[in-house]
């Protein structure tokens, strides 16, 4: 007998595409915030070096790792568009779903064989892990509009991320008892045979927990997803439509100025927004005076912990405040806050610091992210093309990324600082407080 699927706004149907937060946020909690870039860093320090030959250069471990992402930011922000177009004409987008989050967990398994021996092979895993990873968030945020009325997207967006928050704390405690206990697991030390010193063993099984768990608990998410949308009509430039269709949103954002104000703000905060977010734990692991390389791992993992528990309850106050105070007014406010920690940022020096600075983070991180997609999915006009306009929203935030991780990485390079580099970021908050001041106060509702 065959499962009739939940109607939009039915609490299955909206738990269903939560869920998959839970699933896909233990890769950029482990992954991209905690285990890989201690893991990375003690690779270098354990090899006693500070750059590897790659690509013909000789180059440092934090360029390096800085190009590589902007590098896959790039080709996401190519290929969102492409599947956005093949999977409106197809009309299938959770047949794109699977094959990126499947992508992103067996490339996160990949980790487990990256080295500096190894080099191109664990940068292809990296590469692919970040390409899993967002765009297939990218499709999961286009379905928001198509399974949630106007009025319960803040709370379920804000609900997602709360999940994923909790699912990926459970995730890191288990991985931080293998760092930390490795005897406890029956990890070893081979070191001595020319094998990894046990903590960077488990470092690695941590990588293909990452790829297990996001496999596994998003078989929720696609049991009960519809399909979505089969674009009618002709099917002429299937491949390019994705393009075209970003062509289209633009032209129309001329008759909607407050969605075309909202999205230029949104560009210029989520830059910085997501840069901080992506270097925050290289910044802490070499800018920090920790003591041991025991303590700086302990110290990370610690912080990475307060920043994800903390941003449970700030996703669930951000959603309040926009409630209380309207969607347009708290993110002005969140970003001015976010111009205070970059300025903050510049001053920190102790682990004790760094704790501070990692709760306050926590505070707001969710809570923009959270807020900025229920927002912009507010703001669209009543059409079931949402792929096509949220994949305009998800491009804006990666040619974002790109040009944040660029930007920080000359910064840095220049001046020879990252605090230097966190400084001029901060100017991109203010920036896009500015910018929000000039968009409609309240989202306009769709009846």
């Amino acid at each position: 007998m065959t499962e009739v699927l939940a109607l939009k706004g039915e609490k299955k149907l909206l738990n269903a595409w939560a869920f998959y937060d839970w699933a896909n946020s233990v890769y950029s909690l482990v992954i991209s915030s905690a285990i890989f870039p201690i893991f990375y860093g003690a690779l270098f320090r354990v090899a006693n070096i500070d750059k590897v030959a790659v690509f013909g250069f000789e180059i440092a471990r934090a360029p390096l790792i800085s190009y590589v992402t902007s590098a896959a930011f790039v080709f996401i922000a190519i290929v969102t568009p492409l599947v956005s177009g093949i999977a409106d004409y197809l009309g299938n987008k959770k047949m794109f779903l699977k094959f990126f989050c499947y992508l992103g967990a067996l490339s996160c398994a990949g980790l487990y064989w990256f080295s500096l021996e190894n080099i191109y092979f664990g940068l292809v895993c990296y590469f692919f892990g970040l390409v899993g990873f967002w765009v297939s968030f990218a499709i999961n945020n286009s379905y928001l509009p198509d399974i949630a009325f106007p009025e319960q997207q803040d709370r379920i967006s804000a609900k997602g991320f709360s999940l994923g928050y909790i699912g990926s704390v459970i995730l890191l405690l288990v991985n931080l008892a293998m760092v930390m206990k490795p005897e406890v697991f029956g990890i070893t030390d081979s070191s001595a045979t020319g094998g990894d010193v046990a903590e960077v063993k488990a470092m690695k099984y941590s990588f293909v927990t990452v790829g297990f768990w996001w496999a596994l608990f998003s078989q929720y998410t696609f049991k009960h997803l519809p399909n979505g949308f089969k674009k009618e009509g002709a099917r002429k430039n299937v491949i390019l439509n994705g393009f075209l269709e970003l062509k289209g949103v633009w032209g129309q954002l001329t008759e909607m100025p407050s969605l075309k104000r909202y999205l230029g703000a949104f560009f210029v905060y989520s830059m910085a927004v997501q840069t901080v977010m992506l270097i925050a734990t290289y910044f802490g692991e070499e800018e920090i005076q920790w003591g041991t390389d025991s303590e700086r791992t302990t110290g990370l993992i610690i912080s990475i912990l307060v920043i994800q528990i903390v941003a449970v309850l700030g996703a669930s106050v951000t959603a309040w405040c926009s409630k209380q105070f309207g969607n347009i007014k708290t993110l002005v406010t969140i970003n001015i806050f976010w111009l205070g920690l970059c300025v903050y940022a510049f001053f920190l020096i102790t682990p004790m610091d760094f704790y501070i600075a990692a709760g306050l983070v926590g505070l707001v991180m969710g809570g923009i992210q959270a807020l900025s997609r229920s927002t912009y999915s507010k703001f669209l006009p009543d059409t079931t093309d949402t792929t096509s306009f949220f994949s305009f929203y998800d491009v804006a935030e990666k040619i974002g990324i790109v040009i944040g991780t660029l930007l920080y990485g000359l910064v840095a390079q220049i001046t020879g600082s990252m605090r230097n580099a966190i400084i001029f970021l901060g100017v991109f908050f203010l920036v896009g407080a500015f910018l929000l001041t000039r968009v409609e106060k309240k989202p306009q509702s769709k009846d």
